[in-house]
Order: structure tokens, then C-alpha cells, then sequence
């Protein structure tokens, strides 16, 4: 995985603006520790920085390739999955490799295939490639949105990077938030609306959008979307189904030229890739996978089952390390990294996030750096299968918004009265709900209720799951860790979301069918096991620790989060020793002390990022 960036300027010549290029490169270090490139020409420059997965000897870029008169030059971010069958392809049609790697396989597709390249691939990847002969850029982003790219695009000159820091490394780019980034913090936050960069003038190339710059002026098409149609199989194809295109896909995925491991909560998604890995691991002859867990210090302590975290994860994760006999590495920390790690995961995301489920996946990520390169997550797998609580709540199916974001009346008392009347945010977030509800794909003959589970669904895919995408993205990339997603197999997605809910949930369980798909892949406990999300911390230290730094920023009349809340219900609420936020204000794990951390972030962001406001 690496970082990609580049500037394209029709009035300029970039040859004379090295320094430049090299400046926005550099701010994706950590994505790509282990090398760097750039490469100018009169009107493009490219920038990348490399992390070594495959073929580390000769796998560098920019990679440039000459076919007849035509000269092509690439940066690219990602793994294709399917790089052995298209090369093969590829070299029936007369096509000579000088490497192993799949930037190359990439490259000579875009020369045979141009454009339509993108319809072949299977992977996840933000690429740009350059059409010397044409002076065209085209741009694309993988069909699930798992690697990044955002845009900026004034008059002649478009920008783009892998993280905004890139763009904002550019002298001619400002950092200014308008009424709508506002309202993207402070009513969506921290999910983001697809395509919005929060900051002014910055966009965000879609999940399953490619887009053409040229002299024209920049063009974006959708190559890839979901497609509703009847579901043709039963409950045991289904699960058969299911079962094949997990195993493929995870079979894909396990290919690396470097060290490899999965996360393991001893959940049902975690246990089955982390099965898959261990059954691939000991067919190959490569002795025992590592597995790594997350915690945190006297968790035992605190812990309070509630619907949304019903059981912890250690003795399942105990369960499962000896069942595959995995090399297991548990991973603990303690409440001052937590809150340290809060700033960190700010300047990774370029933008406030999900407080500390953030900042410890930054440090879980960190951790297993140390031993591998590459780690398996079983991101995604809720979305997908409907696995999360509010899919299966009343109260959340019938609310007239995000049902991961009931709280919005809570979260829009606490601001202040001017930007309520600015940025208008209940307004806002109800006509993103309905922007996303007129997206939805339906399908004609299906009953009510069915209409609404593909709605949930689509919310979920759409609106919850490129949250959550982003985060593992940031978090990992920001320590030089690639993590790759299986359930975000695109056959996959595109196979269950047309399966009926009533076969999704059969067995009347959460995520029914791929229970069944799992039958004999997975001990017939944690095959059953109660969903429980991604660990958070109980300790009431971090809450005092949250609440202690709030209370320093509302003390501080320079502070620039100021204008924007009310300054007296906030301080009111960090001095109570109640948490009116004892359920989530988002998601399922960010209650009362999330949202004390949130804030703190937002003041931190203002102000690291010199943010103008207009």
C-alpha cells in the first residue's frame, strides 16, 4: 500500500516547481516508508511514497512505460487481487513483464484496455495514470472506496491526493470550512458525506468513480454501483454461495511477499478469515499465522455488558487461538496513550474522528507493525450482512434518519445558537438522509418491509461503512501497515445484497446466512456467539482524562471551538458526574466520553490546521 499525489496545471510549466511536488509527496510518508519517487513534466507532476508488499526490488514509481508513440506514467495505491490472471491475459495479447508486481500488471492494462481497464480489476486501489500523448490524467477509485483519494479541481489546475494533507501541502491551496464542512463536523461527524472533503474546494473521487482531467476541463463517471435484481437461489445455495466467494476472495488476499496476520476479537467475522488464513497458512507450509488482539488496562474491571457490547472478547479470543493453534499476540493499553493517541489519529485523518476507537486502532496498528506488514480485518461484515443492532431495533427502522446517529436533537443543544442558524443542522443532515434514501436501487414486487431492510442496507453500505473504512485506512496507513478487508470483496457485496432478508437472517439471527456458510469453518460456539463491536475502553479514568482537557479548552478565551458550541451546557455537562451520553451519540461505541474527546479534537484541529472559517 502506498500514498499517491499529483498536480496537473495547464498554465504553468511544473519543471520549474520540484520543490513543490516534493513538499506534497512528503506529507504521505507514512503511508510509504520505504521509498519515494516523483516525476514532472511540463504540465503534470506525480508524486508517490512506497510501502514494499510485492516485488520490493522492482516494484518503484512513478512507473513509466512507452507503448509505440504513446507514453504512460502511473501512481498507485492498493493490491489487485486478480494480478496473476490479468497479466496472464495480458501476455497472450503480446505483452512483456519486467517485474512481479501488480503496479505493472495495472499499467500495461490501462495501455491495452485504456479506460476500460477498471471493469477488469478486482482490489481495492486509488491509481492516476498519465496519458503523455493525450495530456489526459485519468483518476480511479476502487468500487467499495477502501483506499482514499480526494480532489481539488479550480479553473485549469486539479490536485489530488491520497490524504487531504497532500492538497493542503500546496502553496495555492487553503485551508478554509464553510457553513457545509461545519455542518459535516459538528451534525454528521464523524462520518462524512461521500464525495465531501469537509474543507473548501476539496472533493473526494467516490467509491466506484474514475474521473478524466484534460484540457477540457475534469470529467467523473460511476463505473460500479449496486444493482438490484431477483435473488434466484434458496437458503442452501445461498450459504454455498457465500461460503465459495469468502474463500476465494480470502484466498486472494492471503498472497503477500511479506509477513502477514489477521486481527482477531474472536468474533464471527475475525474467526472466520482468521480461520481461512490459518487453513491457507498450513496447507502452504508457512508454520503458524499471527493473530493480534486489542484491550485495555483493567477492562475486566469495568466492563458492563449493554446491547451494543453484550460479552468481551478475551475468553472467545482464548477459544479461538487454541482451536487454529495461531501465534497470538495480545496487545494492552492504558488510559494517557489513549488520550495522547487522540491527537495523533487527528493528524492522520486530517480531520476530527472517532475519538478514541480511532486512536486505539492507531496503536493496536502500531504494535503489530512490528511483527507484519501485511494484517486480514473483518471490516465491513455488518454492513454487509446486516449484522448491527439497528438493523434489527424498531425504534431505529422506523426513525426518519442515520439510525447509527438517533442523538442529533442531544448533539445540536450543545452549539451554539449562531451556527445552528448558519449551517442548519437538522435541516442538513435530513436532506442527506433523503439524498441517500433517492439512491437506493429498488426492486420492484417487494413488500414493504423488504423495501426498507435494501434501504438499511444501502445506508449501511454507503453512508456507516466508508466511516469505518476511512478509519482503518488512516490508522494503519499513518503506522506503514496495510490491512486488507476480504468482506469487501466486490463479487461478494454484489452476491449478498441481493439476498432477501429473510435469508440474510435465517435462523432468526443476525447474519443468519453466514452463519450457515460458516457451519464447519468455525466451532459451533463462537459460530453462535452474540455480535460485539470493536473494543473500547471502560476505565473512568479516560472519561476524567476527556472531561479535564474540555474544561482546560472552555478556560481558554483563544480557544477556536468556542464560537461554535455553547460554552455553558458543555461546561456544565464535563463538570456533572452524570453522562447524559450513556448510549451512543454515534455508532455503537461512542457515548459520553467520545463525545468530551471529539470536541477536544475539533479544537485541536482548528487550531493545528490554522483553519479559516467563511
Amino acid at each position: 500500500m502506498c500514498g499517491i499525489t499529483g498536480w496537473i496545471d495547464w498554465r504553468k510549466d511544473l519543471t520549474g516547481y520540484p520543490s513543490i511536488l516534493e513538499n506534497m509527496t512528503e506529507t504521505l510518508h507514512l503511508r510509504g516508508p520505504d521509498a519515494s519517487g516523483t516525476w514532472i513534466s511540463q504540465h503534470c507532476a506525480l508524486g508517490h511514497r512506497r510501502l514494499s508488499v510485492m516485488d520490493p526490488e522492482n516494484g518503484a514509481q512513478p512507473m513509466i512505460r512507452k507503448q509505440g508513440d504513446y507514453t504512460y506514467t502511473i501512481v498507485y495505491n492498493g493490491e489487485l487481487y486478480n494480478a496473476p490472471e490479468l497479466k496472464k491475459e495480458l501476455e497472450l495479447r503480446g505483452h512483456h513483464f519486467r517485474t512481479t508486481c501488480d503496479t505493472e500488471v495495472l499499467l500495461v492494462a490501462f495501455i491495452e484496455w485504456g479506460r476500460a481497464c477498471v471493469d477488469r480489476l478486482n482490489g481495492i486501489f486509488a491509481f492516476a495514470a498519465w496519458n503523455d500523448q493525450e495530456q489526459s490524467l485519468y483518476l480511479v477509485r476502487d468500487r467499495l472506496g477502501v483506499k482514499p483519494l480526494f480532489y481539488s479541481h479550480q479553473n485549469s489546475v486539479l490536485l489530488f491526493g491520497s490524504e487531504p494533507k497532500a492538497i493542503l501541502a500546496h502553496p495555492d491551496f487553503q485551508a478554509e470550512v464553510g457553513a457545509e464542512g461545519l455542518a459535516e463536523i459538528f451534525a454528521v461527524g464523524p462520518a462524512r458525506t461521500p464525495g465531501h472533503g469537509i474543507y473548501r474546494n476539496m472533493s473526494e473521487l467516490k467509491p466506484g468513480q474514475c474521473a478524466v482531467f484534460d484540457r477540457n476541463g475534469l470529467s467523473i463517471r460511476t463505473y460500479w454501483k449496486l444493482e438490484s435484481h431477483p435473488h434466484p437461489d434458496d437458503v442452501a445455495a445461498t450459504a454455498l454461495q457465500v461460503q465459495q466467494l469468502l474463500s476465494d476472495t480470502a484466498q486472494r488476499q492471503l498472497v503477500s511477499d511479506v509477513p502477514i496476520c489477521t486481527l482477531l476479537s474472536g468474533g464471527l467475522d475475525s474467526s472466520a478469515l482468521t480461520s481461512l488464513a490459518a487453513e491457507h497458512y498450513k496447507e502452504s507450509g508457512k508454520g503458524a499465522l499471527h493473530t493480534f488482539s486489542v484491550d485495555y488496562k483493567d477492562n475486566d474491571k469495568h466492563f458492563k455488558a449493554n446491547l451494543f457490547q453484550p460479552n468481551s472478547d478475551a475468553p472467545w479470543i482464548k477459544r479461538m487461538t487454541e482451536h487454529l493453534g495461531t501465534e497470538h499476540h495480545y496487545i494492552e493499553f492504558d488510559t494517557p496513550e489513549l488520550v495522547e493517541s487522540l491527537k495523533t489519529a487527528v493528524y492522520a485523518r486530517d480531520t476530527p474522528g472517532m475519538a478514541d476507537v480511532d486512536g486505539s486502532l492507531y496503536l493496536f496498528c502500531r504494535e503489530i507493525k512490528k511483527e507484519a506488514t501485511v494484517a486480514i480485518s473483518g471490516e465491513a461484515a455488518d454492513e454487509i450482512f446486516g449484522g448491527y443492532p439497528w438493523f434489527h431495533n424498531e425504534e431505529a427502522l422506523g426513525a426518519n434518519t442515520f439510525p447509527w446517529s438517533l442523538k442529533l436533537p442531544n448533539r445540536v443543544d450543545l452549539l451554539a445558537p449562531d451556527l445552528i442558524d448558519w449551517i442548519k443542522p437538522v435541516e442538513y443532515v435530513s436532506n442527506r438522509y433523503q439524498q441517500a434514501l433517492s439512491e437506493v436501487p429498488r426492486l420492484a414486487g417487494e413488500t414493504q418491509q423488504q423495501n426498507r431492510m435494501r434501504e438499511m442496507s444501502y445506508l449501511n453500505i454507503t453512508r456507516f461503512m466508508p466511516t469505518l473504512l476511512d478509519r482503518k485506512d488512516r490508522m494503519s496507513m499513518a503506522v506503514g501497515l496495510e490491512v486488507r478487508v476480504p468482506f469487501c470483496d466486490h463479487r461478494l457485496v454484489e452476491y449478498v445484497w441481493n439476498i432477501p432478508w429473510e435469508i440474510k437472517t435465517s435462523g432468526d439471527r443476525e447474519k443468519g446466512i453466514l452463519r450457515k456458510a460458516l457451519k464447519g469453518v468455525l466451532p459451533d460456539d463462537v459460530l453462535t456467539r452474540k455480535k460485539s463491536p470493536y473494543p473500547k475502553t471502560h476505565n473512568p479514568n479516560y472519561l476524567t482524562a476527556v472531561r479535564k482537557w474540555v474544561l482546560e479548552i472552555l478556560d481558554d478565551p483563544s480557544s477556536p471551538l468556542l464560537p461554535f458550541i455553547d460554552v455553558k451546557k458543555i461546561r456544565a455537562l464535563a463538570s456533572s458526574d452524570k453522562n447524559d451520553f450513556d448510549l451512543p451519540w454515534f455508532g455503537q461505541l461512542m457515548t459520553g466520553p467520545q463525545l468530551f474527546a471529539y470536541l477536544a479534537q475539533v479544537d485541536m484541529w482548528l487550531r493545528q490546521y490554522k483553519i479559516s472559517i467563511r
